[in-house]
């Protein structure tokens, strides 16, 4: 395209960041798109100019696991407490899951929760239809712009009770997302493994005894079965919040086959160990459990190596007073939208040491950007800094020290599992579709997220 002479905003001499590198260079927006990118100390004119000479600026990046509690969970978390807690951490766009009151099961469903969350957004969003155990056939009713995507549960816990036990069933949900071309996603943990322990040993004592009780033989029984199913049908397959060594070794393993499955890890997963049960208590309780530092090694290597696709935070906050709750009542599920890019590069640095943030910081775009946007609908839209991609934009202080005080969380429950951690890297500013929503200095912007068109869903892996 042709070198555009003025725009609504330039955001000059920043270090442009994408999943293949870092350039020093300006970015041209006009109507809330990339018009250009062009070589630092271009002469286009801005009506809105920002200086990011000395930072780094990545695409907004993709948290495409939250649960934003809305609706009928809103005493939890709601999307205007939440949207913020993400724009605060340089996530401009959000997938959210169906695990709600009433569940995302049907387009009406996914009507209706728009309804109640427009207006309210600082971020733009799409939401995972849910399956309904008792009816996995009515997921055909999705038209792509209500839902590409569907998430099942093969297990359950407190806020997830429509679980998929019924082995035939789950046979016929890939069959039928094989024919309308639906991704998969997968709480990939086996309910009659857990079913069966907890009747030989009943339920859990104390804080430190839950991974004991929801072990990793639940994952790696389910993901045994859903790497088959994904063999059989060629039904494209995402398992959420891998949590083990073993799970890890055989979805790469099937990846690397070329079977249609990826997989994810999240922040809580990369930064918390069995071990910190001992301190942290119920507050890092999740589902799949936090589970042993050679676990977290595993994952750690699996980022860097590109054999993970994508990186989310499950952000799914309780109110404290539930988190402290007798052992066996206390609910897996923690904030985390916000501290996801801080906790995900801070531990990146202290991984590899050496390396520069010019080498690490297209790993986080990998993972919270390019990927995402390319499995889950938005590839040619969001993702990337280039012409034609919507102008979301976040820019980076990689070298700050910094600590999340109470003060800073903005997710509606008010409390944070890394209270006290110190974060390297600081988001400065986050720009949504041309339009700053979050800077340090001058607060929120205007509630004004959309409900995402998709383009297709990246195919295969």
């Amino acid at each position: 395209m042709g070198r555009v002479k003025s725009c609504d905003l330039v955001v000059r001499g920043g270090r442009v960041t994408g999943p293949d590198g870092v350039r020093v260079a300006d970015i041209a927006v006009t109507g809330g798109k990339i018009a250009d990118v062009l070589p630092a100390g271009s002469t286009v004119a801005g009506a809105e100019e920002i200086n990011a000479a000395g930072r780094f600026v990545l695409p907004g990046l993709i948290d495409s696991h939250v649960h934003f509690r809305t609706p009928g969970l809103t005493h939890k978390e709601d999307w205007a407490h939440a949207s913020r807690a993400a724009v605060a951490g340089g996530v401009t766009t959000v997938f959210d899951m169906p695990n709600t009151r009433p569940a995302t099961f049907t387009p009406a469903d996914a009507r209706a929760k728009d309804t109640e969350v427009r207006g309210t957004s600082l971020v733009d969003y799409r939401f995972h239809a849910g399956v309904n155990p008792d009816d996995v056939s009515s997921l055909a009713a999705f038209e792509p712009a209500e839902a590409m995507t569907a998430k099942a549960f093969l297990t359950g816990h407190h806020t997830a009770p429509h679980v998929l036990r019924d082995p035939g069933r789950l046979d016929e949900l890939f069959a039928v997302a094989k024919r309308r071309g639906l991704r998969l996603l997968f709480h990939a943990e086996d309910d009659d493994v857990f079913a069966l322990l907890d009747e030989w040993q009943g339920t859990p004592s104390t804080y430190r005894d839950y991974e004991r009780f929801r072990p990793r033989s639940g994952g790696i029984v389910a993901v045994a079965k859903l790497i088959e199913l994904a063999r059989r049908h060629g039904t494209a397959a995402h398992v959420l919040h891998v949590s083990s060594r073993e799970e890890a070794d055989l979805l790469t393993a099937a990846g690397a086959t070329g079977l249609p499955v990826t997989w994810e890890v999240t922040g809580h997963h990369l930064s918390f160990t069995a071990a910190d049960t001992a301190r942290y208590g119920s507050r890092i309780r999740l589902s799949p459990a936090i589970r042993e530092q050679a676990d977290q090694d595993r994952l750690w290597d699996a980022v860097l190596r590109g054999e993970v696709s994508t990186v989310g935070s499950d952000h799914a906050p309780h109110a404290f007073e539930d988190k402290v709750l007798d052992a066996p009542d206390a609910p897996p599920g923690l904030p985390g939208v916000q501290e996801l890019f801080p906790a995900l590069y801070t531990g990146l640095r202290r991984r590899v040491p050496d390396a520069t943030p010019d080498e690490l910081l297209p790993i986080v775009t990998r993972v919270m950007a390019a990927e995402p946007a390319r499995l889950f609908g938005l590839a040619g839209r969001k993702g990337a800094i280039a012409p034609g991609r919507d102008a979301d934009l976040v820019l980076f202080d990689a070298a700050e020290n910094w600590s999340l005080r109470p003060e800073d969380v903005q997710a509606k429950c008010g409390w944070t599992a890394y209270a006290g951690w110190l974060f390297t890297g600081r988001v400065e500013r986050t720009i949504r579709r041309g339009r700053t929503v979050f800077s340090r200095s001058g607060g929120f912007g205007a509630p004004e997220g959309e409900w995402l068109t998709p383009s297709a869903v990246g195919a295969g892996r």
